[in-house]
Parts: structure tokens; sequence; C-alpha cells
């Protein structure tokens, strides 16, 4: 039985969270079918979810995890798949990038993880879902069936929030980390503090703002991310009128300023924004509920090629059906030229709040 960790923090014990790029054991990810939250009672959200986790197993495994009344649908549409595991689990809704376990690892082969609290997004100052207290379970549930003995922070964060280099420097933004529906009862400083002890990082590199203030508060999935030690992709448009342009600008230039933890200035690579803004369409075939925030028609879908998964020898990118879809995948064959890199249709994804990152969560390589 996975146990808590308590008097001790990773950084103590020699744990760290390593960088995306580094080797993975699996992939874990969650069921859409919240119909207050997905268009078409979510089964358009379901295909999207499946061709990602289809695309992910031709790399390594993935560990689905369904809900009870959906458990036969998700058997009936990938039951059989090599590579894909049906595991029951109750949910609230589908983001386990954000509810999931953060895993460690250390030099000896071990594996613990890191339960943040979960509060649906800001709680019941600006949370988008009550309630949530199934999601917050997630983390615990993900530590028992892997085996890893689990730490307890004590803050609100979504694991979407964070990206590290595995080498000491993790990147974040200002706009999610310090907002007040978080942890309105510490500051910065703390905040800092408690990001290196728990990830085992030297250096935390602050971005001011995501491009999703409304649901996620900005989180850094969508901006930045590490391509490996002292490299990183940042959103990129040149474009005055997209609705994105001053935050990917000022991300970009931010960063070309910035050194890791181990004083290397970072090598920054753009990467394309979609030429046209997506925007949320069917709103009206999305249910109401008083648990949830409504949707409506025409409201921007926050659509970031950025929101990228990295897996073992490939990429899994979002697509759009956008002019610049082939673009994106040209610039991350260039940033990743030892990688294969796959497109998937994930608009639907984008409709409901996120992206590939999101609805994923690596396990790495113990």
């Amino acid at each position: 039985m996975a146990k808590r960790i308590e008097g001790t923090t990773p950084k103590q014990d020699g744990y760290r969270m390593p960088g995306e790029f580094e080797e993975q054991e699996c992939i874990w990810m969650l069921w859409p079918w919240r119909n207050d939250n997905w268009r078409q009672g979510a089964k358009p959200a379901q295909v999207a979810y499946c061709n990602v986790a289809k695309a992910i197993a031709e790399f390594e495994p993935v560990k689905m995890c369904v809900p009870p009344a959906q458990y036969e649908n998700a058997i009936a549409r990938l039951g059989g798949t090599d590579n894909i595991s049906i595991i029951e689990m109750t949910n609230d809704d589908s983001w386990i990038r954000d509810t999931g376990a953060t895993f460690l690892i250390n030099d000896k082969g071990g594996l613990r993880a890191v339960d943040w609290d979960f509060n649906a997004y800001g709680g019941l100052i600006d949370g988008l879902y009550f309630p949530w207290d199934q999601d917050a379970m997630i983390a615990r549930k993900m530590c028992e069936i892997a085996g890893a003995d689990s730490y307890r922070p004590g803050i609100v964060l979504e694991g979407g929030s964070i990206h590290t280099d595995g080498e000491g420097t993790v990147l974040t933004t200002e706009m999610c980390l310090l907002h007040e529906s978080r942890n309105p009862d510490k500051s910065k400083a703390e905040l800092e503090q408690i990001l290196k002890d728990y990830l085992n990082a030297e250096k935390v590199i602050w971005v001011k703002d995501g491009i999703d203030p409304y649901e996620t508060n900005g989180h850094i999935d969508d901006v930045a991310c590490f391509v490996a030690p002292g490299e990183v992709v940042c959103i990129y448009t040149d474009d005055e009128n997209h609705p994105f342009y001053q935050q990917a600008q000022d991300a970009y230039k931010f960063l070309c300023e910035q050194t890791d933890a181990k004083g290397r200035k970072l090598k920054v690579h753009k990467l394309c924004m979609t030429k046209e803004p997506c925007y949320l369409k069917d709103a009206d075939t999305i249910d109401y509920s008083e648990g949830a925030i409504p949707r409506e028609e025409g409201e921007i879908s926050i659509a970031s090629y950025l929101n990228y998964l990295i897996v073992n020898g490939a990429i899994i990118l979002p697509q759009y059906g956008d002019e610049n879809d082939e673009l994106a995948v040209k610039q991350m064959q260039e940033i990743y030229p030892d990688r294969k890199i796959v497109g998937v249709q994930t608009t639907e994804v984008a409709y409901g709040g996120g992206n590939i990152h999101c609805i994923t969560q690596q396990q790495p390589k113990a």
C-alpha cells in the first residue's frame, strides 16, 4: 500500500520531478463524460480522447481511467487496443494533468509523487465546477495503483501550471499561482520555496501571464515548456490582431532574457499560434447545471499548439484544422529532430477548456 510521507520533502529525500523529455513508464488519462461541459453529450470529446490515447499507445502504455457509468462504453471504444489499459475510477472531470499526481524519481530507481490540493480551478471564488471531491482523490488513487508513496505540500496547484527541466529549474506563471483563488495566504516567496522543496528545484522562472485567464487562470502549458535543459519553446505570433498577441510577445521576450538554475541563458524556440482563433460551436447542445459554469456560443477556446505531450520517441501535437497546422508540425520537427511528430485533431478538447497536455499525465521511468 502506498503511504503518505510526513516530516520530509522530496528535496531532503533526494527525489525530483524529471523533465517531460526524460524516459517515461506510461501516460495516464481520464475519460470525458460531463454533458454540462462537453458538447453533444461528450461523444465528440470521447472520440478525440480515444484518438489521443491510440496515438500515445504507439510509443508507450496508456492507463485510461473511467467512471463506472462509462466503463462499458470505454471498453467498447478502446478495449483490445494494444498498450491501453482501462481502469475504473470515479472522477468529476477529465483533466488528469491538473488533478493527477506529479511523479518524482531518484537516482536509485525510486518512484514517489506529490499530491497537490485541487479546487476545480478556483474553488468558491471562480472555480469551474462543484463538487470536485472525486477529482481531489485522483492523485491518491494513481499513487495507490502505481505503488508510489506521496507527499502533501498542502497548497492548491494544478499540474498544468508547472514545467520543469529536471535539473533544478521550474517554469510557471504569476497569473495562475498568485491568483486569489489558489493560495491567498501564501506570498510569492513562500510559494516559490514550496516549489523548490517539492519538485527539488533551485530556481523558479515566473512568466507573467498565461493566455487562459478565465478557465485555468493562465496555465504555463499553453505558453512555454522545456525542450531540454537550457532550452524552451514559446508561443509566438507577429499578428497584432491575434487575441494572444501581447501575451505571446511578452512571454517570448521575457524568456529570451532568462537563465536557468545552472546559469545557462535559455535558448528559446518560437512555436506559431493558430491563424484563426477557435470559437465554441453548438453550445446549445451542452446541458445546463448549477454545478458548472455555463458555456456560451462563440466564446473563445484556447487552441494552443504548445499544449502538446512529449512521449518516448515522439511528440503528440494538437491540430485544429487551421491554416497553421502544417507549420506547427514543421516547426516542431525542427525543434525535436529526433522525435516523430504525430498530429491529432483535438478541436473538441479545446472546446472543453484544454488540450493534449491537459488531458494526460506522464509517469516517468523509475
